[in-house]
């Protein structure tokens, strides 16, 4: 009863965010784009590359309101939410444009407004005269995410698959499995039996991020980026083995009291306050990464991505559903880091994420939403040629290592190019599932950031990319119409 009431009451303070929502979209048209990804898959480079190339301009021929000379202006303004903090855009920026190194990953959340002016493209929208629309980007860490399949677990659920994916994990669940065997799950509560035990499977967490071949970490999020909740009962729990039922006054009582004070005192509020309130979505997904961790890394990956997707609130409203409800009604996933391979292999990058969100593409279509999927560098990193390899000549991609990187022997002191071949790509998607682990590797150099792009004129451009305004065009292309 009291999990209805709360679902109720949740539905309630939904319906009323929306309305308020549209009531001010009537005045100011916005449009709310959510940045989604994992960790590692670039979120905040592609925000700040997606912004410069709206402020700057540059080679965006498939962004069509750029392209047919209708986008007037775009310019930054003062950010809707007063209790969120800015996105650094300009501290990025620079990183990127000036030192040529890659911004700090998302540790927190953040909102950036991009106020767009244009001129329609149909005759009926020119009458009407300029148009104006206030972009809205939120931006928050890839941990976040993967909390929101707790709202809808208890606290068994959750423990009985945490402890299934720690038994895959020996390894690194060494300490938090010693912890376990050293206390009592039903003997009476105490603090300090749920502080060892919260530390010990942060430590756990924190070592099963640490795997380069992990590309999804597990909840709860806030454990590895606690900030001002360092400490609280919120995130001092941890899971249990099973039992039929938990006495009061037990630890185990209090760890499921926890867990579900984490749902309401954290994630709840971040899915009500942020992404309940999405109009568009775009997912970024480090696939190639994925490829280096071999077939087991892609299948953690896919089920973290279905976890995650299976929270999205998508589909089309009728007019008068949209003033008490908010779907996402277009969605582009995204496999970034597409420079790190040769363009003739990108068209089977993009099959290979197609084959790992199948589901949610099929689930998104069924609902009437838009879908796309793209291979993206928000921000080029290497250029291409052809290398010997093997006696004879392929294709390859030229950049610049990032300083301290390595390729075999060999340690780079981030001045000097390097031309490599970067692998290849299965005509089947199905292959990555089930060849062996180091088939398809792909290169794990990191590159530093290309240059600032200038026109033939010389006129200083934005920041190179790939198809970066393919998705701008499919995220915000018909509200500039």
């Amino acid at each position: 009863m009291a999990g209805q009431w709360q679902r109720v009451t949740e539905g309630a303070r939904q319906a009323a965010q929306a309305l308020e929502d549209r009531v001010t979209n009537m005045v100011a048209p916005s449009l709310r784009l959510g940045v989604t990804g994992l960790s590692r898959s670039g979120k905040t480079v592609f925000l700040a590359a997606l912004v410069h190339n709206l402020v700057h301009g540059g080679r965006l021929p498939l962004f069509k309101a750029y392209a047919e000379g209708r986008l007037s202006s775009a310019q930054l303004a003062p950010q809707p939410d007063d209790e969120v903090p800015r996105f650094p855009y300009e501290g990025h920026v620079r990183a990127l444009a000036d030192k040529r190194v890659w911004p700090a990953s998302t540790h927190r959340i953040a909102q950036l407004r991009v106020t767009i002016n244009y001129q329609s493209g149909r005759a009926f929208g020119r009458r009407l005269g300029p148009g104006q629309l206030h972009l809205d980007l939120v931006d928050y860490p890839g941990e976040w995410l993967l909390d929101l399949p707790l709202l809808q677990q208890s606290y068994e659920d959750w423990s009985a698959e945490a402890l299934r994916e720690a038994a895959q994990r020996p390894i690194e669940a060494t300490v938090w499995r010693d912890a376990l065997a050293g206390i009592n799950p039903d003997g009476p509560e105490t603090d300090e039996d749920a502080e060892v035990l919260a530390e010990a499977f942060t430590a756990y967490l924190t070592a099963v991020r640490a795997d380069p071949d992990r590309l999804a970490s597990l909840p709860p999020g806030r454990f590895l980026m606690p900030g001002d909740l360092k400490g609280s009962p919120a995130l001092t729990f941890a899971p249990l083995p099973p039992a039929d039922e938990a006495a009061p006054g037990s630890l185990r009582a209090m760890m499921a009291r926890r867990y579900e004070s984490y749902k309401t005192h954290v994630v709840r509020p971040f899915f009500r306050s942020h992404f309940a309130r999405l109009d568009r979505q775009v997912v970024l997904v480090d696939v190639l990464s994925a490829l280096n961790g071999g077939p087991a890394a892609l299948e953690e990956l896919r089920r973290a991505l279905a976890q995650v997707l299976a929270c999205f609130r998508l589909g089309k409203v009728g007019v008068f559903g949209k003033l008490i409800d908010r779907r996402i009604d277009r969605i582009v996933f995204v496999a970034t880091k597409a420079d790190h391979m040769h363009h003739t292999d990108h068209d089977r990058l993009e099959a290979i994420l197609k084959h790992l969100v199948a589901e949610a593409i099929e689930t998104a279509a069924f609902s009437g939403v838009a879908v796309d999927v793209a291979a993206m560098a928000a921000v080029r990193a290497t250029r291409e040629a052809e290398v010997s390899h093997n006696g004879e000549m392929v294709p390859a991609i030229v950049g610049v290592p990032m300083p301290g990187e390595i390729f075999g022997e060999r340690e780079f002191d981030g001045t000097r190019e390097v031309g490599l071949f970067p692998g290849d790509l299965p005509d089947d998607p199905a292959d990555v599932f089930t060849a062996p682990r180091d088939a398809y590797g792909v290169t794990t150099l990191r590159f530093r950031p290309g240059e600032i792009e200038h026109s033939a004129d010389g006129v200083t451009l934005s920041l190179p990319h790939i198809r970066l305004d393919r998705v701008m065009e499919h995220l915000m292309g018909d509200r500039l119409a």
